[in-house]
């Protein structure tokens, strides 16, 4: 098992003095740069199917050399950089994130601050494993369900339960993203494919169980109880949920006497 992460994606080399500087910055919220992100993301520009293809590791992070307040994130792999572009979209534990730079051992993408408030890779440190997927090609083949790299949020492991040579995760998310997840439907953690198991709204959790494969190809098994996990809930709850509040507001209101 991993140590706990507990950067927030500031080098160790940094003084305290120099974090504590930047963390503000870090979560300042502009609404008019929030609003165009929002717009920019309405686009789908990559699909990925929740099928992760290699732990990769964490090799280097810290603030990016071009000064724009933004972070990079270099991470040490081998399948994905078998034919890596400049500018390819790469799944990191499930958040879509292009390649600004790579070689034969590694690849670098970029962090901005919105990426960090809604994902739980301010949690990495050097060493720490993620789930890489690259997007999806046409020929590809479906292995689990459409994802788009876009994290709704985070939830927490509340349990990790052993039943044989599997393993019983329970996930506490925000009420918000729970009202998406159904028992045998998809949800992505960490960018992995997985089938809901059970929900309950009464604690406001869902589980899901992991076979002994899984357990060895996928990062959530090294992490601890209390940690955060990323999560992309099934893009279709979310289109019906649109639909039908259309539909509703367009029904005819009747005469009032």
């Amino acid at each position: 098992m991993m140590a706990t992460h507990s950067l927030n994606l500031l080098p160790k080399a940094f003084p305290p003095t120099l974090a504590s500087s930047l963390r503000p910055n870090l979560l300042r919220f502009d609404s008019t740069r929030h609003r165009r992100s929002r717009r920019q993301n309405l686009s789908i520009r990559s699909v990925f199917t929740g099928i992760v293809e290699e732990m990769g590791h964490v090799k280097d992070l810290g603030l990016a050399d071009h000064g724009g307040g933004g972070f990079d994130l270099k991470i040490g792999a081998r399948v994905v950089l078998e034919d890596v572009k400049l500018g390819d979209s790469i799944a990191v534990n499930g958040t879509c994130l292009t390649v600004t730079h790579f070689d034969t051992e590694a690849f670098t993408v970029g962090l901005a601050p919105e990426t960090l408030r809604k994902t739980s890779l301010e949690e990495l440190e050097r060493g720490s494993l993620v789930n890489l997927e690259r997007a999806l090609q046409p020929v590809s083949r479906m292995g689990g369900h459409v994802v788009q790299g876009h994290v709704d949020g985070t939830g927490v492991i509340v349990s990790m339960e052993a039943e044989g040579d599997s393993l019983w995760v329970k996930v506490r998310a925000d009420k918000a993203l729970l009202k998406y997840i159904v028992p045998k439907g998809f949800v992505a953690v960490d960018g992995t494919s997985l089938t809901v198991v059970d929900v309950s709204d009464e604690d406001s959790c869902f589980n899901f169980m992991l076979v002994a494969y899984t357990q060895l190809n996928v990062v959530i098994p090294t992490k601890k109880v209390g940690q955060k996990v990323n999560l992309e809930v099934d893009i279709m709850g979310k289109y019906v949920e649109r639909l039908l509040l259309s539909m509703n507001n367009n029904t005819p209101q009747e005469n009032k006497g």
